[in-house]
Order: structure tokens, then C-alpha cells, then sequence
């Protein structure tokens, strides 16, 4: 497979600033809808849930699983369509369950609009991922993916600080408007700014002969396969560990006030991760990169256990947690973009199924466990460290056995 752009490059395109810029619009999607929630998570809890504080976590678990159950349809629907009209179409749900959310009267129905944000995403998700793919293959995808991400993971180091704003401002429930905006924009851009990747002669049918046999050639895949589990295992760590690092913040540190400048601090450390993985991904490859990411954040996932464990450091707890925290950030930069190429890489032909049957598998196995995580949570950080250590050494040892990426 080659590292050079696929034969859909020809297509009109933006510069690669730009397009890396808008895909990481659409990728931040997902981050925004989850991380500018945490500072409203006692607010909720305060209101919705008083008797079970706990529950509020499901407000981000919710959104995710939504996200995995339309991971599953968005890819397939742009490989017929084309890949601007699900985007779209998938943009209109998120909005409609961002409307529903502002004036749900339960948690309950805060949850069910949740989902329907989540359905929606899924279409920026996923179809902008099979864009990239349109255009670009193996090292180069990889790359491409990786400062994108750049833009994923800075997204996080503001998101909290605007939903505390918005809260202060004007009420929890406000953010949802601003969903509406951010949605409006990025869309818009995307709309007006990006030519369709993907042309009528190369789109494939719905019918359920082609389907299947779309699903069994990706399945077949081991790289496929493979990184599905990887990729679960990452999700799930990083799920429980947003789950319940509001609580740890304000109920174990007693640091809820300030928890949306330490969560923009994480983030801006974390941020570099990505856009250096796209430097070394060209030299080192995928797959070395990932096995190492994993190796080195179960080591630390175990000192950290320890530490924890036996006090060792005291009052200075605190920022032992922080600096743990920022590794699995980190951890996403080097993993999540090698992954998603190394298992695209011979399915170029049928990227849309494929990265949604990835993305859903992945996202919707990672929601499950990243919300058992995260109601592990029993007032100290052990049992976040136990299960990520954990998810990092079985990913690695998995990684063992990833084909090697061809060149």
C-alpha cells in the first residue's frame, strides 16, 4: 500500500491547512459535546439526580453511546451518498438533540437527547474520517489524522472553561445552545469550503448483499480486527477516566473550582502528543508507535496505582493524579490516528463501511466499559488507575500481534 494520496486526490481539494483544520473542526465535535459538560455535572446531579449523584456521569456515557449506535449507519449511508450529505444530515440530528436537551424536564429525557446528539455526531465523526481516507493512504493518513487531532485535543483545554462560563452566565442547560452555534459553523464551513471526496462512479449500493459483503472483507482484516480491541480498550480508559475526573477533582482534591483550569492545563500539556506522533509516524511507522504508547502507559498507570496506594507523597497527591491524567491524554495522540489508519489502509475501496463499523464497534465497546469505569469510583483515584493500567497492558500485548503496516 502506498503512502501517497489515493486516486480520488484528483478531485479539487482545500490546501492541506485547511483541510486539516476542518477535519479537526469536525473531529472536536465529539470532544466539545463531552468535555464542556464536566463543570455542569454537580449542577445536574443537584437538580436531576439529588439522591444519586453518580448518575449525572451518564450525561457523557450517553452522548458516546449514541455516537457508537451511529458510528454503524453514517459510513455506510456516505458511501452511497457521498460523504457531505450525511455530515449534514448527521449535523441536523445533533442540533434537533441539542434543542430536546435545553428543555428536557428529567434526566431521563436529558439522556434520551443526549443520544440523539450522540446519532448525530456521528456523522462528522466518522464520514470526516472516511474523507481523509478518500484522499490519503497508509503513513500519510496517519499523519494527516495526527494533526488533526491536534485540534481534538486542544478543544478540551477551553471546552470546560466555556461550559463554567456558560453556567455562571446563564444556567447549565445554556450549553446546548452552544452546541447549536458550533455546530452551525463548523458545518457551514465544511459546506461551503470542501469539495465532495468521494464521486457518483466510486459509490456503492445499500443493498444487504453488498453490505455483508462489505462487512465480511473488513472483518477478514486481522489489522481491522485488531485494532478494533486496541482501540476499545483506549476508549474505555479514556471514558472512565472523563466519567468520574470531575468528582476526583472536587470530592477527593477538593479542587472543583478551579477543576476548569486544571482541565484546560491537562490539555494544553497533552496537546503536543499528536502533531509530534505525526512527525515520527512517517519514520518509526504505526505500529511501533502505538505498542510503545501502550507499554509506557501501563507502566505508569502502575506507579501511579502504587503511589496512590501507599500515600507516599502525601498533601502532594494531587499533582501525582494531574500528571498521571496527562499521560492518558497523551496517550490518545500516539494510539487512536496510527490505528484508525493502519486498519483503513487495505480498505480504501470501502472506507465509509469501514471506519464505521470500526468507530461503532470501538465506540460503543469503549462507552460500556468506560462507564463501568468510571462507577467504580469510590472517592479515591485506585480504581481509575487499576482499570487503565489494566486497558494499556492488554492493548499492548494485543499489538503484539498487528500485522506489520506495508510500505
Amino acid at each position: 500500500m502506498s503512502d501517497t494520496a489515493s486516486p480520488v486526490a484528483a478531485q479539487p481539494r482545500l490546501s492541506m491547512t485547511e483541510f486539516i483544520a476542518l477535519m479537526g473542526m469536525m473531529f472536536a465535535t465529539i470532544a466539545f459535546s463531552i468535555d464542556a459538560m464536566l463543570p455542569a455535572l454537580p449542577e445536574i446531579a443537584e437538580e436531576l439526580t439529588p439522591d444519586a449523584p453518580t448518575l449525572a456521569q451518564l450525561i457523557l456515557t450517553s452522548f458516546v453511546l449514541g455516537m457508537g449506535i451511529g458510528t454503524f449507519f453514517a459510513g455506510p449511508l456516505s458511501d452511497r451518498f457521498g460523504r457531505k450529505r450525511i455530515i449534514v444530515a448527521g449535523a441536523a440530528l445533533y442540533m434537533a438533540g441539542a434543542a430536546l436537551a435545553y428543555v428536557a424536564p428529567t434526566l431521563e429525557m436529558v439522556l434520551i437527547a443526549r443520544v440523539i446528539q450522540g446519532l448525530g455526531a456521528a456523522g462528522p465523526r466518522v464520514v470526516s474520517l472516511a474523507m481523509v481516507r478518500d484522499l490519503y493512504s497508509g503513513r500519510q493518513m496517519a499523519r494527516v489524522v495526527s494533526f488533526a487531532m491536534l485540534v481534538f485535543t486542544l478543544f478540551p483545554a477551553v471546552a470546560p472553561l466555556i461550559g463554567a462560563a456558560i453556567i455562571a452566565g446563564f444556567g447549565w442547560r445554556a450549553i446546548f445552545i452552544v452546541f447549536l452555534l458550533f455546530s452551525v459553523i463548523s458545518v457551514g464551513w465544511l459546506t461551503i469550503r470542501q469539495p465532495e471526496t468521494l464521486p457518483p462512479q466510486l459509490r456503492r449500493s445499500l443493498q444487504p448483499a453488498v453490505l455483508g459483503a462489505g462487512l465480511r472483507e473488513a472483518l477478514s482484516h486481522r489489522q481491522m480486527q485488531l485494532s478494533i480491541l486496541v482501540q476499545t480498550l483506549i476508549f474505555g480508559a479514556l471514558f472512565g477516566t472523563i466519567s468520574s475526573i470531575q468528582q476526583v477533582f472536587d470530592l477527593t482534591y477538593d479542587q472543583g473550582e478551579n477543576f476548569p483550569y486544571w482541565f484546560a492545563a491537562m490539555a494544553l500539556i497533552a496537546a503536543p502528543a499528536a502533531p509530534l506522533n505525526g512527525r515520527l509516524v512517517i519514520r518509526l511507522g504505526m505500529r511501533p508507535l502505538v505498542r510503545q504508547a501502550l507499554w509506557i502507559q501501563a507502566g505508569l498507570s502502575a506507579l501511579a496505582l502504587a503511589a496512590f496506594m501507599s500515600g507516599v507523597f502525601g498533601d502532594a497527591e494531587y499533582w501525582a493524579y494531574f500528571a498521571w491524567s496527562v499521560t492518558v491524554f497523551a496517550m490518545l495522540g500516539f494510539t487512536i490516528g496510527n490505528l484508525n489508519a493502519l486498519a483503513l489502509e487495505p480498505l480504501g475501496h470501502i472506507a465509509g463501511l469501514a471506519s464505521s463499523l470500526m468507530g461503532s464497534l470501538a465506540t460503543i465497546g469503549g462507552a460500556a466499559l468506560g462507564a463501568t469505569i468510571g462507577q467504580l469510583y469510590d472517592g479515591t483515584p485506585i480504581p481509575l488507575a487499576t482499570a487503565t493500567g489494566l486497558c494499556a497492558l492488554l492493548g499492548a500485548m494485543i499489538m503484539l500481534k498487528m500485522p506489520r503496516e506495508g510500505v
